[in-house]
């Protein structure tokens, strides 16, 4: 059986894929999205086009 999957999302903007049976460890938050593994990956590679943190993009 396939293991679900969430979208967690840091202070600097950066993306995980987490087990969606577990609570998200500190510093990161649900991006309110779980699904398979890739559907998970579609869903980051959609919403984070550039992966450099936050602090470096408008540098």
């Amino acid at each position: 059986m396939p293991t679900t999957h969430q979208v967690l999302v840091n202070h600097e903007g950066q993306y995980a894929l987490y087990p969606a049976t577990r609570e998200a460890p500190d510093g990161w938050a649900p991006a309110d999205f779980t699904g398979s593994e890739d559907e998970c990956a579609a869903f980051v590679d959609a919403h984070w086009p550039d992966i450099r943190p936050l602090s470096l993009r408008g540098a």
